[in-house]
């Protein structure tokens, strides 16, 4: 059970990630934020970011890749929150839209998902000394008669 979560999570957390990419490349290019000075390169190097994250969480079996899809959503739903509140670089963006509504849903997803993904794949601490002794009972009948 805890490596069928953690799968999931995974997929989730590389869907939430992929599709943030995605809605920024569609932004970026065919309604052409590309042409906003200092806001067209930080969308670029967005969907750049997302595409090799999103990809290495659904390759990678570890929980790197999983804390990265996570930072990777909190901070882009950061970005855009204070784009909304404050404006970023010149740019006032609105918090209504479907691209908005959209990418915001898909980098909490990236977010949280990413998160119980890194959670599950942690490193384990290794057993104790008094656990790695060797039961004779369970040791062959040769090696036991010594």
């Amino acid at each position: 059970m805890r490596h069928t979560s953690t799968d999931v999570s995974r997929g989730l957390a590389g869907a939430g990630v992929l599709l943030s990419a995605a809605v920024h490349l569609d932004l970026w290019d065919l309604q052409r934020f590309r042409d906003i000075p200092a806001i067209g390169p930080m969308f670029l190097l967005n969907v750049l970011a997302g595409l090799a994250i999103g990809v290495l969480v659904l390759a990678w079996r570890h929980w790197l890749p999983a804390l990265a899809a996570a930072g990777f959503g909190a901070a882009t739903v950061l970005a855009f929150w204070i784009s909304v509140v404050h404006g970023l670089f010149g740019l006032r963006e609105t918090a209504t839209g479907s691209s908005q509504l959209l990418a915001e849903v898909a980098e909490y997803a990236a977010a949280a998902f990413g998160l119980v993904a890194a959670a599950g794949l942690r490193p384990r601490r290794g057993r104790s000394v008094v656990d790695r002794r060797i039961d004779p009972a369970r040791m062959p009948a040769a090696a036991s008669s010594r």
